[in-house]
């Protein structure tokens, strides 16, 4: 029976719901953009939608880094709870494959918080790279009140980054965390004076990631992932590969080349 598989991925990306798109080449940036006014809710759709664009911009060369930003100054406030009667029971159990799509990507994905970063926006952060946020941003699984948990990931990852101790205090009760007090536990990288700041620190952040040499970059991502769900033991295995692998590359070259001549590298991602 014939299948047309482009045609499927097509319509996942078809009429984007409360999702933009914009890629500055210039600066090798892809922004993935929440974008449903006023509060950018995460629609069942739009999470599909979101794993598919990051996957795409994973293939796109003129994308050296990943951004997910909310419009309307702020991320978001959380998934379409209105809705979620509505989706079959078996089609909730898997909705971390979606959200999870950050981690999986090769290239560094790049969460900017604003203001509201609940529910399934703040496990979409959780499975980026860097989580760059405003003073004045809340983060939260709030979930336990409405009678439900966290789904898509997120009480798994705040247990490995932040520990279980804080993860229960934060998630058993729906604590709303301050930017500052999320970054003292781990929970985000980095924190902007306001909007404008934000813009700066991720263009700042992004910048310097796209300096690096891509292939390390991509090799590097795998192995700290390794390291934070594997064992020692496998994860210095990972890491030893990973190092071979990278001494026949011709940026490597490059590199050792520009450190004896005291210049900046030219890394051309071969």
């Amino acid at each position: 029976m014939k299948r047309d598989y482009a045609e499927r991925r097509a319509e996942v990306l078809r009429d984007l719901d409360g999702l933009r798109v914009e890629v500055d080449a210039d600066k090798k940036i892809g922004y993935l953009i929440l974008d449903r006014p006023p509060l950018n809710i995460v629609s069942f759709r739009g999470r599909e939608q979101i794993r598919a664009i990051i996957e795409e911009f994973d293939r796109d060369d003129d994308v050296g880094v990943v951004v997910i930003r909310g419009a309307n100054g702020l991320f978001t406030s959380g998934g379409d709870v209105k809705r979620f009667p509505e989706i079959p029971t078996n089609k909730m159990s898997d909705l971390a494959d979606n959200i999870g799509a950050p981690e999986r990507c090769s290239k560094p994905v790049i969460a900017a918080l604003e203001k509201y970063a609940f529910g399934v926006g703040f496990e979409l952060s959780l499975a980026c790279d860097f989580r760059l946020a405003t003073k004045d941003t809340l983060v939260a699984l709030p979930e336990i009140t409405i009678g439900q948990m966290p789904g898509s990931g997120g009480s798994a990852r705040v247990v490995r980054i932040a520990g279980l101790t804080r993860a229960k205090d934060m998630v058993m009760l729906g604590k709303r965390l301050p930017a500052e007090q999320a970054m003292a536990w781990g929970l985000v990288t980095d924190v902007a004076a306001d909007s404008d700041g934000l813009t700066a620190l991720v263009e700042d952040y992004a910048a310097q990631l796209n300096a690096m040499a891509p292939i390390s970059l991509r090799s590097l991502k795998r192995v700290l992932n390794a390291a934070y769900d594997s064992s020692l033991k496998v994860a210095i295995e990972v890491e030893g590969h990973s190092y071979e692998k990278l001494r026949r590359t011709d940026d490597y070259a490059e590199g050792t080349e520009a450190f004896k001549e005291k210049r900046k590298a030219n890394f051309m991602g071969r």
